[in-house]
């Protein structure tokens, strides 16, 4: 048996087999693999014994479920209207210039990907990102760059940070 079926049979032990248990499970994953795989969904399927087209369902519905591959650090941009107004789409267009990449796409080397997502609960700090598990708050393009800089520097460092 390879290790994400271990991993999903595993998560079932821990928190039960039945469709109320499936949104554990798939974080579960999320947190081993960094991506829900068509192969996982379709495991996680058969061990809680569901339709497939259920898993793969709650999968999307999640915006912190990833089901494709993403980059080491994965950059969410806040796209509520607190964070629009206060500069979201400059701080959108800074990120998008330095990396090279747009909302959706990941760094053709693997290191960065790009997602708007909604609310972080940091409204009063707009505007607001997360990188990996890290908040950053009161963004400008000037901060977004120092930031980005760091995060360009630990990995050139071969440094890590998050998950």
């Amino acid at each position: 048996m390879d290790t994400v079926s271990e991993l999903i049979k595993n998560l079932a032990d821990q928190h039960g087999r039945s469709r109320y248990n499936l949104l554990p499970i798939l974080q579960g994953v999320v947190e081993q693999e960094k991506y829900l795989s068509e192969s996982s969904m379709i495991e996680i399927a058969k061990e809680l014994e569901i339709p497939a087209s259920d898993v793969y369902g709650t999968a999307t519905f999640y915006s912190f479920l990833e089901y494709k591959k993403m980059g080491k650090y994965i950059i969410r941009v806040c796209k509520t209207i607190t964070c629009s107004m206060k500069g979201k789409n400059q701080v959108l267009l800074a990120i998008e210039d330095m990396l090279k990449i747009k909302v959706g796409e990941t760094t053709l080397d693997g290191t960065f990907s790009l997602l708007q997502t909604n609310c972080l609960g940091f409204c009063h700090k707009a505007p607001a990102m997360l990188i990996n598990n890290d908040v950053f708050t009161d963004l400008t393009p000037e901060k977004v760059r120092e930031v980005l800089s760091q995060y360009l520097s630990k990995k050139q460092e071969g440094g890590q940070n998050g998950n």
